[in-house]
């Protein structure tokens, strides 16, 4: 099976210019490294763009896309493969089940649920996949930041091992090819112990 990236990313079509540019230098590397572009199916915003600059570069797509919002007229019928979901609920299982890793682009509350669940099983050890965050002009900062935050109150274990935060496109391939996943001690924290 073709190694296959799910890319999380915005449907905004009103994002700055270098969130654009990210998402088509990544779709471009897809191509030129060989992974399928699975993705949430939608021809607008980053979601779009990297789809487009995929194809554009010999890769291959699939797009899984709920049928609230193929409905609206919003899917990307170029898709080599095109899946129409139940909902929202049945598109996540999709996509997790035909990734060997995940990328979240800068997006929005979608986004940000989207990586977070994965994130979660991640940590109870369900998966070992690769998770990466693309910080194109610091945008996940304040949630690295929430993070940390969540580490000093104790609300989650320090487990930075579970993501890797990419400051570029190349970042995000570099990273790939050495990946090995970090065994993770169980989530939850011994009362008995300080």
């Amino acid at each position: 099976m073709q190694p296959a990236i799910c890319v999380y990313s915005s449907s905004s079509d009103v994002v700055a210019a270098p969130y654009f540019a990210a998402a088509e230098a990544l779709g471009a590397a897809l191509a030129a490294h060989g992974y399928t572009l699975v993705y949430g199916g939608a021809r607008i915003g980053l979601m779009g763009a990297v789809a487009r600059a995929t194809h554009a570069h010999g890769g291959r797509v699939v797009g899984i896309i709920p049928q609230v919002i193929y409905d609206k007229g919003l899917s990307y019928p170029e898709a080599d493969e095109l899946i129409i979901t139940r909902d929202l609920r049945e598109r996540k299982a999709l996509l997790d089940a035909r990734a060997t890793a995940f990328v979240a682009l800068p997006g929005g509350f979608g986004t940000l649920e989207e990586i977070v669940e994965i994130l979660t099983l991640r940590q109870l050890q369900v998966h070992t996949r690769p998770i990466i965050l693309l910080n194109t002009l610091g945008f996940y900062e304040p949630l690295l930041a929430l993070f940390e935050h969540f580490y000093r109150e104790r609300f989650a274990k320090p487990h930075r091992a579970l993501y890797h935060v990419a400051a570029d496109v190349p970042d995000i391939f570099a990273f790939l090819v050495d990946y090995q996943p970090q065994p993770l001690a169980d989530k939850w924290f011994d009362p008995a112990r300080p």
